[in-house]
């Protein structure tokens, strides 16, 4: 979750804190309620499990990308970062040499930034070489935590946990970069890993993961 979306200030109309209720009747948190495209991502995507490996590394990318930006943003050009990066399959990606950095650097449709391009590069051969030790959705689904936040306002969301700060070690030592503590727990939340809905929204426990409570 983006540093925009938890700074979201809760609507007068809100029927619990942060929660804003849509012509639809149903509640989501403000962020999700101002713009149609962070709406679908929200009603549809958001928070739902993600068990194989490109998902996840493509997801992974993505939140380091988002460092320091707008999540909408990134949203907006996911389909220029899918065609750049092959879909995001983590052998291509790992193919990438230095005519495929200069070819990034100078597509305006993706975040043209150096040091996050030549991380997504090494993350794909990192996500290549942790095939041997179960694949990268095995190893970040085991900092899977024994319970969830329950939030009933934007700020009682945590930015990061025990459990990301964890993974987040155990990623580097696998050689991937770009994966702090609350970049690692941005992705945890996006994937299911970790259930940060608040209670009240028409999205809490609907992963199939964690229950409503």
């Amino acid at each position: 979750m983006s540093d925009e979306i938890r700074s979201a200030a809760p609507a007068t109309h809100a029927r619990d804190a942060g929660l804003v209720v849509g012509e639809d009747g149903l509640a989501r948190p403000l962020w999700a309620s101002k713009d149609l495209l962070l709406r679908e991502y929200y009603d549809g995507e958001w928070g739902l499990p993600v068990r194989d490996e490109r998902g996840l590394f493509e997801r992974l990318s993505l939140e380091a990308f988002q460092s320091g930006l707008s999540w909408a943003i990134i949203l907006r050009k996911r389909p220029a970062f899918r065609l750049a990066f092959a879909d995001f399959d983590p052998d291509a990606v790992a193919a990438f040499d230095d005519r495929d950095v200069e070819r990034l650097l100078g597509d305006a449709g993706i975040v043209r930034n150096r040091a996050k391009i030549l991380a997504t590069i090494g993350n794909a051969r990192a996500t290549v070489a942790l095939r041997d030790e179960g694949g990268l959705a095995q190893f970040i689904w085991s900092f899977q935590p024994e319970t969830t936040p329950q939030p009933r306002s934007l700020d009682e969301i945590p930015s990061r946990s025990a459990e990301s700060a964890a993974a987040a070690k155990a990623l580097r030592s696998k050689g991937f970069s770009f994966v702090g503590p609350t970049t690692v727990f941005a992705l945890m939340e996006a994937v299911g890993i970790v259930d940060t809905h608040l209670l009240g929204s028409h999205r809490r426990g609907t992963s199939g993961v964690w229950s409503a409570r």
